[in-house]
């Protein structure tokens, strides 16, 4: 293998690495979270208690500020697929004659994709601060499950808006929070959902149109070399049709490179569509993400919870208003003007 192929193996590594960290860093309490403080506790008897120190210190700037780490990783990510799809993809697909412009299209959504990132990284997710706080608290109703009236924020000291959290990432309340998004840096919140939707959507995009033109290319070859109608004689010496095994292993040691990259964005592809789908849903029935798992968390959503004084409250989505205003709302956020006129 050379270079270019073991620095995505690496960074592959380094990506599955970091996000099983980033999940445990934000859900407590799950199996995977225990089994690591388990595993830790193991190693602290072995590691010095100096390099312990530092290990916690990075890992705390890495999962609990804000970093641009995971944002280089991401352009590095970026950079070494277009890389690959440039020199050899791209080449190739040319050489026999595919369409120019199905060529640029991974192209044109990496333009978009990045000033979806842009703006999604740079605009103010909605933060909460002393001079807005009376009209944001004005905007959304209290559900009274989720979201009780007169809870205070210990980190800013101002009652909490309907819907609203304190990151611990950014050190402010954001008004409609949804998550804070490590590779783009930024909180997710009312003001710049839509172009955090935008983004996802774009960069899904991105790596099914590549998955799917590196795809053709490797299939325009051996339909042209007629590999499917030939043979091969195996370690026995035997003489053996063609199978899909032996076709795969002939194409990772002809173009390695091109075949490792396909894997990774097809892989990618799939995890990147789940998540648009996940995050459609979401929007469609106007929820965030941290309601949801808070509605999971406490046993909320649709189920009966107990209260003070043996009242039981069943669980209600206020805030979906039909698919259409819905989705709607996620691109153009309510204001109090348009909630005053309801």
């Amino acid at each position: 293998m050379d270079f270019l192929t073991l620095f995505l193996i690496y960074l592959c590594f380094v990506l599955t690495i970091v996000a099983l960290l980033c999940i445990c860093s934000g859900r407590k309490e799950t199996f995977l979270t225990r089994s690591i403080n388990s595993a830790s506790q193991v190693l602290s008897f072995i590691i010095p208690t100096r390099l312990q120190r530092v290990t916690q210190r990075v890992l705390h700037r890495l999962f609990h500020t804000r970093s641009c780490l995971f944002v280089v990783l991401h352009i590095a990510l970026q950079a070494a697929v277009y890389g690959e799809y440039t020199w050899e993809v791209f080449v190739y697909c040319r050489e026999l004659q595919f369409h120019l412009l199905l060529l640029l299209l991974p192209y044109l959504l990496l333009a978009g994709n990045m000033g979806c990132f842009i703006l999604c990284s740079r605009a103010n997710p909605g933060t909460i601060t002393k001079s807005n706080h009376a009209a944001l608290v004005k905007i959304y109703a209290y559900d009274g499950v989720l979201f009780q009236k007169g809870v205070l924020c210990p980190t800013c000291d101002m009652e909490k808006p309907a819907r609203s959290k304190h990151c611990s990432f950014c050190n402010m309340c954001v008004h409609r929070f949804d998550h804070h998004c490590v590779w783009v840096n930024n909180c997710v919140g009312a003001f710049n959902a839509k172009y955090f939707f935008s983004y996802l959507l774009s960069l899904t995009a991105m790596a099914a149109t590549i998955a799917t033109l590196t795809a053709a290319l490797l299939t325009r070859v051996v339909l042209l070399s007629g590999l499917m109608h030939s043979s091969y004689i195996n370690d026995q010496g035997q003489e053996c049709a063609v199978e899909i095994l032996f076709l795969i292993q002939h194409l990772f040691l002809t173009f390695p490179r091109i075949v490792f990259m396909l894997g990774f964005v097809i892989l990618l592809t799939l995890v990147l569509s789940t998540y648009c789908c996940f995050s459609l849903y979401l929007a469609l029935t106007n929820q965030t993400s941290n309601e949801w798992y808070k509605s999971r968390r406490y046993g909320c959503s649709h189920q009966q919870t107990s209260q003070p004084h043996g009242r039981q409250v069943v669980y209600k989505n206020i805030y979906s208003k039909g698919v259409w205003m819905n989705l709607k709302e996620i691109f153009k956020p309510p204001t109090v003007l348009e909630r005053k006129k309801k």
